[in-house]
């Protein structure tokens, strides 16, 4: 079947993280992916999420060929672990690795004026290991002394292809149109309200293991047309302090916008993340977002990362603002912290009045690199 690819030139807008799904897609790990020593609990962390989810809308869990049985029984093993909808869920047999959809799978966008292009598209940004594809085996995910497989070239090019295959799979309500990105970058990099702003890192985006050659100019130009944004709001990052060179995502999301809340790292993380924080901090105070607006910044504190256990490092990623909203609700991690998991669900309870606040704990995602909003994305609904 002849899959369309958008004509160069269209425009598009990325919706806000409140935009209405027509489901959530999530990446069930497969072996090639993960050390083995959190294979489990991110397994079941994945079950838990699609169970979570299914409440409130459709699931779309991608597991390959050979752990579509293992996915259904833990799948079905969570359903009374938090209040779920199992119909909601459908297992598809696919080719796939790492359970970081947000960061694989396509990006789901609208056409900017609809009525000039109606349709259903997505963007495949290219996804490249975090822009270390060439170097996968040196990779500072070993970070923790553990053993962590190495991808060979089929997992690396199943990996590659995942965003153009789902979108080639995707037909329901319609069939989508392909956007091909002259940008290589990866979902989590990107944090937008839906209203013309975009929180980015330069580490992580304007980065020569990603997007060689291209200037900050030429990014941002391609930026605009693929996501409908007027402004892009730049904050330093840093490259190589963790695999991702800092994704956006892990450390500040919209509410709606002019209302973001901002991830303070514990006093316990390295004084880079803390540099991080106090930059972006900084940033967001001086500057106004793409329509005037000065931001209204809300502060939570990350948990002490020590509840997850003997760490063999010292860097998890436990944040809360890598948390996920669906329809009619969000999903916000928890991490064993008693004290900081009860403020954070307190604060999005009173910044999210309308929504179902609902707490996953997660232990295995943090020690594998990632929260919620890294192992889920959106399918957008079509008007």
């Amino acid at each position: 079947m002849a899959i369309n690819i958008a004509k160069a030139g269209r425009r598009f807008r990325y919706p806000s993280e409140t935009s209405r799904h027509a489901a959530t897609m999530l990446s069930f790990p497969s072996i090639y992916s993960i050390a083995a020593a959190y294979y489990d609990s991110a397994c079941l962390e994945i079950a838990s999420l699609a169970s979570a989810i299914s409440a409130f809308e459709p699931v779309r869990l991608f597991a390959r060929p050979e752990d579509v049985l293992r996915a259904q029984a833990l799948v079905e093993q969570t359903n009374t672990k938090y209040p779920s909808n199992m119909s909601n869920i459908s297992i598809i047999p696919f080719l796939t690795n790492h359970l970081w959809a947000r960061d694989t799978g396509p990006v789901y966008v609208e056409p900017l004026d609809a009525s000039d292009h109606p349709g259903r598209f997505a963007i495949n940004f290219r996804f490249s290991e975090w822009g270390r594809k060439g170097a996968i085996g040196l990779d500072d995910r070993a970070c923790d002394g553990l053993d962590w497989p190495v991808m060979r070239t089929a997992q690396l090019e199943e990996n590659a292809t995942f965003a153009q295959r789902v979108i080639e799979h995707d037909q329901s309500t319609s069939p989508v149109i392909r956007i091909e990105s002259k940008v290589c970058l990866e979902g989590g990099a990107l944090v937008a309200d839906g209203d013309g702003t975009l929180l980015a890192t330069q580490s992580s985006i304007l980065n020569e293991n990603r997007n060689p050659g291209m200037s900050r100019s030429e990014i941002e130009e391609e930026l605009n047309r693929l996501l409908g944004t007027e402004k892009i709001i730049w904050f330093p990052g840093r490259k190589g302090l963790d695999v991702t060179d800092v994704h956006a995502d892990a450390e500040v999301t919209f509410i709606r916008p002019g209302v973001v809340v901002l991830s303070r790292p514990h006093p316990s993380a390295l004084k880079a993340w803390m540099d991080v924080y106090e930059e972006i901090r900084d940033i967001l105070q001086d500057t106004l977002d793409a329509k005037g607006r000065t931001f209204e910044v809300h502060v939570v504190d990350e948990p002490d990362p020590q509840v997850l256990g003997n760490l063999a490092y010292d860097e998890p990623a436990t944040n809360y603002v890598n948390c996920y909203f669906v329809n009619g609700g969000l999903i916000l991690p928890q991490f064993g912290d008693v004290q900081r998991d009860q403020e954070a669900l307190a604060l999005f309870r009173a910044l999210c009045p309308n929504r179902v606040v609902q707490p996953v704990h997660v232990t295995g995602l943090p020690l594998a690199g990632g929260v919620i909003h890294c192992a889920t994305q959106p399918v957008l609904a079509s008007e």
